[in-house]
């Protein structure tokens, strides 16, 4: 266990294995160093990469500093970037990767970027969100009502049936892990906030992001993300898109499948 240490103080842990080239992993919403499908990849991509799995603010063995700020996320990736030497290939997930594209943005130093279905919603006749998601999502957190945060989050903001969200709290050790970090749900909605509305993405505010990037996304996933997905590789100058089918994040994470793409795309020269 490692710590790098935030701009506001904030310590952020990570683990540090393998050999090669820097390889930062960024997890989505719930995620954290230590759940056994980011385990499980960081594993699979240590042959061929020093691979950096971190604790994203106020989950795990990280700290948190009040007020959030999408800033303050930044600057956390940063911080793990520099620890890995000042610049690192980025593999992000669902909000993760909204958050290494806002990361990137602000001219941190991603040397390839993946991109793992970011939840962007760029069709009006996509399911998405209500329009006071985030307001909501907050609400419910400030007034200690974790498990309704979970099941809004869960059925309103990813799409989960009912009966899936029912079943997860009635699995031993499950509903326990999720409690855990729901605390952190607003920071996954300030990530997708402005981004998950059913309108096009502006090419203006991603076209200072000129490094070699992918994004990738499951044929079986939901028709919003896919959509998502295209439009975001539509706009990023040196992007393209990697859809098959297994690569989907809304089930259960192919980690073999998804270390083998990202050894081909970031070893490609």
């Amino acid at each position: 266990m490692n710590i790098a240490m935030s701009k506001d103080g904030t310590t952020i842990t990570y683990d540090k294995i393998g050999k090669g080239p820097a390889l930062v992993l960024v997890t989505g919403a719930f995620g954290y160093r230590k759940f056994p499908a980011q385990v499980q990849l960081a594993q699979l991509l240590a042959d061929h990469f020093t691979v950096y799995s971190y604790d994203r603010r106020g989950r795990g063995d990280s700290s948190d500093t009040k007020p959030y700020a999408v800033e303050r996320e930044i600057e956390d990736l940063e911080a793990v970037i520099d620890e890995a030497g000042g610049s690192a290939y980025v593999w992000g997930l669902s909000s993760g990767a909204i958050l290494a594209l806002r990361a990137a943005t602000r001219g941190v130093k991603m040397t390839k970027l993946a991109l793992h279905e970011p939840p962007f919603i760029v069709n009006p006749n996509d399911r998405k969100p209500p329009q006071d998601f985030k307001n909501h999502v907050m609400e419910l957190i400030a007034t200690n009502r974790r498990a309704e945060a979970i099941r809004y989050f869960m059925m309103q903001g990813m799409g989960a049936p009912s009966f899936i969200v029912s079943m997860m709290r009635i699995m031993p050790g499950v509903w326990d892990k999720l409690m855990a970090v729901a605390h952190t749900l607003p920071y996954d909605a300030a990530l997708g906030d402005g981004y998950m509305n059913g309108k096009p993405l502006r090419a203006s505010d991603w076209s200072m992001i000129t490094m070699p990037a992918i994004v990738l996304q499951g044929t079986e996933s939901p028709e919003g993300l896919r959509h998502g997905a295209q439009a975001l590789a539509d706009v990023l100058p040196s992007a393209r898109l990697l859809s098959k089918k297994g690569l989907g994040h809304t089930k259960k994470l192919n980690a073999k499948m998804i270390a083998a793409e990202l050894i081909s795309f970031f070893n490609e020269s």
